[in-house]
């Protein structure tokens, strides 16, 4: 809890406010107030009933991935302090005394108040079903229901989520991560009744049970079955479903408790009345958020409450912002199925004339909503393909008249892309962003105001974009249009090292037969480079020579995945995954990968792509775990890097009575020849047996389909964020075809994309899309044909295993120690502070800086600072990389050194990442940013100076630095005698090792 005693006087003319709820909606008040409030006329006080601050409720379903809490805060506690903001942690508000116009709080904290904000929110509805208080019944609302969900299913097989509204579906999706047999059973006779109709539902129905969750329409709970715990539910029309846990999502209720006990005026379902001023039945109270009743409505969604909070902030500050409707648009990606409604999605056949759109084969449904005169788009619903959600959703919400009849706008996304002219011709009051209320307009005036260089900065600088990132795109877009009105070309260079796109490198590479980095810089760069750079150069290398991407020229290149040939996961652990051709393993190689991951403590999984992979690796374990699975036949399976993951197969005429042609033995021969080969971006191709298509080719960057007398080939599909189908390419063509084919296609691909860019969107980018790609592939039509396939069959050629060199080499095998002076081992952790965790009372309570501590401690014991310098040898020059880092280890301390030979200059840090507290710094890129040497963390990427340790992407971040010589091939570091750390302030300097309070004091005595 953030105390009065913490937080800045008062000035005695500021009015309090108290805002009761500190969820989404409630942080967004107390930011916008923070922000109307130039004067500083109100104190701010929240009250906050969950054990944390407020955090994003809208994207709980990813907890399931990362089980990080912190990664979901939407402010850090430090936020809170520096904008005088009193919050109470932990603590419900419990009474109003509108008389004495008082919050008394659960815990006795007593709080008086000019303005009180009712920002409480909703509660689930559980429906009152005999034997619902069974063990085993869970609610989907808070962190603690998820972490109470993923404790029982452990023990679970099957759950039923009991609604199928947005959050059942949510809920639905969070079983389905968990491994359970996930049934969803909903009511009535559709899915998402309050966004979608039934023939969205349908679509969507199928797209859900395609995965292998089961629906149940028309079914209402009767009873839940069991003694104390639940072993099944009953129906309404007497049929039962055996299962072992239930996930409740039937709906919310608004919080009104603190207003009923208020005695104020309440909505006829419940929900605290307000007018548009945001006003309840006091005028001293408000009401914002889901617990709000406004002109016959309850939100059930964070951007109708996002708009209050503004409004009133607005209100509060001297503006003149109303709240008078909410715009109720919501685009969602429910289990890979994209789903969105907007404007008026509910118009009758009275007012408006619908157009609608389905493709069963493809899971798509489109219905727009138009004008009777057909000159303006009123609404819609789209399910399967929300491409074209943010032009369509800006069209109704700003009438504007169609500049194309209405059946282009449903005809296909490039099509009615073009027939609206882009986003650049709306108009200003076009709202981009609903959840943050973020118009055209606003985003256009920022860029110019504050000379915004990349989408992700006006993202920081207006929050478009920052809530649920539906319209990110929408604001990539606009920003290039605004740039080009302004003139201002939006730069394709690879980074302020290199002038040039990354398809103008490659083609200068090759023309020049450059070799090595410092050759491409000397000809084509300035300075030393960066982790922009020299990732892509580094594939563009290896696209063109194939040398071993561990050879001493190309180390320092190498991102960490590359670097250390293993996939980085959280706190600085490491991915093994062995290939596995086609998916086709023997019994004898299972076993070496059971015993590998029993004797190294590893988490299995079995991929989408049919292999296994091993998590958890230390870095230093990664050489001994290859070494057996070398000899056990395996290669490396280039999980870590931009280059071809896996060929998905079925067992086609092997086994499967449906097949056409050897799917497998075609797949393994597909991966063996294409296994290693870097591109832009990852590749991943599949093969099917038949039309049935059980590997799913269509989803894949190369997908080929068994026919009668051959295959199928299919490119540019993708499974990813924004998945697209795969196009066809050619059909009927024979197994050698397809290679030499694919061939071409490939190389094509590697020579022209750009950066990072998936081979959907180099087609969608490339002038003729499909059309072009079949032209220079199959009709020759650049003349490259000969040439493509000449260069990929040298990668062919050259191919080997990096794992297997690494393992071989006892040189290469050095890079991976964990620290280079001693052999010394510890556990890779992260390193986390548990919230509201106590000190000893003799430990200051203010985290100042290191040296303020330092200086604490020595005179709270008596200690007395050697201030002679003592210069401590970490190591020779030749245990560090050129132009890299490498760990040492001093006491319980880790330094991350790095040797920038490249500017003949040295630099010791904290090897711990302040943003994640992982042991990683040593093993991230350094380059230079304007003159300055930096190092970008290998995890998120954020970069810090290595003179001076500042952040140079977030200031909220800084890093420590030691002094650092070399003298006589050794080096040296500047480092004090004793150092005395709690867990809290070794995050400062990356104490590795959590260290008690005891053992400092013991440390003190004996020096």
């Amino acid at each position: 809890m953030i105390t009065a005693q913490s937080r800045q006087t008062c000035a005695s003319d500021q009015q309090t406010i108290v805002v009761i709820g500190n969820g989404m909606v409630g942080l967004r008040f107390c930011e916008k107030l923070v922000q109307y409030d130039t004067a500083r006329q109100y104190r701010i006080v929240t009250f906050c009933e969950e054990p944390r601050a407020a955090y994003d409720r809208v994207g709980l379903t990813s907890f399931f991935a990362h089980r990080d809490a912190e990664k979901l805060m939407l402010a850090k506690l430090d936020w809170y302090s520096a904008n005088g903001v009193e919050l109470h942690v932990g603590d419900r508000a419990d009474r109003i005394d509108r008389q004495q116009r008082t919050v008394t709080s659960q815990k006795g904290v007593v709080i008086e108040y000019d303005r009180l904000v009712l920002a409480t929110g909703s509660y689930p509805f559980v429906p009152k079903v005999p034997g619902i208080e069974k063990r085993g019944v869970f609610v989907y609302r808070t962190i603690e229901d998820l972490e109470r969900m993923i404790s029982h299913a452990s023990t679970s097989r099957r759950c039923a989520v009991i609604g199928g509204g947005l959050l059942g579906l949510e809920a639905a999706k969070a079983v389905y991560d968990l491994g359970l047999e996930a049934h969803v059973i909903q009511n009535t006779g559709r899915l998402m009744h309050r966004q979608i109709d039934d023939a969205g539902s349908r679509v969507l129905v199928n797209q859900i049970a395609a995965l292998g969750v089961h629906i149940h329409l028309n079914c209402t709970t009767k009873a839940v079955h069991g003694q104390t715990q639940v072993e099944g539910i009953e129906f309404d029309n007497g049929t039962r479903l055996a299962v072992d846990m239930i996930v409740v999502s039937a709906g919310i209720r608004p919080r009104d408790e603190l207003a009923v006990q208020a005695h104020l005026e309440l909505g006829p379902q419940g929900g605290v009345k307000i007018d548009d001023h945001l006003r309840t039945s006091d005028p001293h109270i408000y009401a914002i958020g889901e617990c709000a009743y406004h002109n016959g409505m309850i939100y059930g969604l964070v951007a109708p409450g996002y708009e209050m909070a503004d409004a009133l902030a607005s209100t509060l500050t001297g503006g003149d912002k109303r709240f008078e409707k909410a715009d109720v648009s919501t685009k969602l990606k429910l289990m890979g199925v994209e789903v969105a409604s907007f404007g008026d999605y509910e118009a009758t056949i009275e007012t408006a004339t619908p157009l609608q759109f389905e493709d069963p084969f493809g899971g798509k449904y489109k219905k727009l909503l138009f004008s009777r005169d057909g000159k303006y788009l009123l609404g819609g619903i789209l399910v399967g393909d929300a491409s074209q959600y943010g032009m369509l959703s800006m069209l109704a919400k700003t009438r504007t008249v169609l500049p194309c009849p209405p059946h282009e706008l449903i005809v296909g996304s490039s099509t009615s892309a073009s027939a609206v002219g882009g986003i650049d011709g709306m108009p200003d009051s076009a709202p981009i962003c609903s959840c943050n209320n973020v118009s055209k307009g606003a985003i256009c005036a920022a860029i110019t105001e504050h000379n915004l260089e990349s989408p992700a900065a006006v993202k920081a600088c207006t929050k478009a974009g920052a809530s649920c990132g539906g319209c990110f795109a929408q604001v990539t877009d606009l920003f290039k249009a605004h740039m080009k009105r302004l003139g201002k070309n939006v730069s394709n260079h690879l980074c302020e090292h290199f002038a040039y796109s990354r398809t103008e490198l490659f083609a200068l590479i090759k023309l020049k037969q450059l070799k090595t980095f410092p050759e491409i810089l000397k000809q084509y760069g300035t300075g030393t480079g960066c982790e922009l750079c020299k990732p892509t150069i580094a594939s563009i290398l290896a696209s063109l020579w194939n040398d071993n991407i561990l050879d001493p020229r190309h180390e320092a290149l190498q991102d960490t995945n590359d670097r250390f040939l293993a996939n980085m996961q959280r706190g600085g652990l490491y991915s093994v995954v062995p290939r596995v051709p086609g998916g086709e393993i023997t019994p004898e190689k299972l076993i070496v990968l059971g015993e590998v991951a029993q004797e190294y403590n590893l988490y299995t999984k079995i991929t989408g792509g049919q292999r296994i992979d091993l998590f958890g690796a230390q870095v230093q374990d990664l050489p001994d775990i290859w070494e057996k699975l070398v000899d056990a036949g395996f290669e490396s399976g280039h999980a870590y890097g931009k280059s071809l993951r896996t060929v998905k197969s079925c067992v086609g005429t092997t086994w499967c009575r449906y097949g056409l042609q050897d799917s497998v033995g075609f797949a393994i021969e597909v991966e063996n020849r294409y296994k290693g080969i870097r591109s832009p971006h990852k590749i991943k191709m599949a093969v099917s047996g038949c039309t049935r298509e059980c590997a799913e080719a269509q989803s894949k960057d190369v997908g080929l389909i068994a026919v009668e007398g051959g295959y199928n080939l299919y490119v540019c599909g993708n499974g990813g964020t924004k998945p697209r189908h795969a196009e066809l390419l050619a059909a009927g063509i024979d197994e050698q075809t397809a290679i030499r084919y694919i061939d071409r296609f490939l190389m094509y691909y590697i020579a022209t994309a750009d950066k990072l860019t998936r081979t959907s969107v180099w087609c969608d980018k490339l002038e003729g899309g499909i059309d072009h790609i079949r032209a220079v592939v199959i009709d020759d039509s650049l003349g490259l044909a000969s040439e493509l396939e000449s260069m990929l069959q040298h990668l062919v050629d050259t191919y080997q295993c990096e794992w297997k060199s690494v393992v071989d080499d006892p040189e290469k095998r050095k890079r991976f120690r964990q620290f280079v002076n001693t052999e010394e081992t510890e556990p890779c952790i992260e390193f986390v502070t548990e919230r509201g965790q106590t000190r000893p009372a003799d430990w200051p309570n203010e985290i100042v800086s290191l040296e303020q501590f330092q200086s604490d401690v020595d005179r709270q014991f008596g200690r007395v600072t050697d201030a002679e310098t003592r210069w401590v040898k970490v190591g020779a020059v030749d245990d560090f990389p050129m132009d890299g880092g490498a760990t040492v280890k001093y006491g319980k301390t880790q330094i991350a050194v790095f040797n920038y030979s490249s500017r003949g200059e040295w630099y010791a840090t904290q090897n711990m990442c302040p943003h994640k507290k992982a042991f990683v710094l040593s093993r991230g890129l350094i380059g230079d940013a304007n003159g300055t040497p930096r190092v970008a963390c290998p995890l998120h990427k954020k970069t810090f100076s290595l003179k001076t340790g500042e952040s140079l992407s977030d200031a909220e971040y800084k890093i420590k630095t030691f002094p650092i010589k070399v003298e006589g091939g050794n080096v040296y570091l500047d480092l004090p005698r004793v150092e005395i750390l709690d867990d809290v302030y070794a995050t400062e300097i990356g104490c590795s090792l959590a260290t008690s309070c005891a053992e400092h004091r013991e440390s003190v005595t004996a020096s």
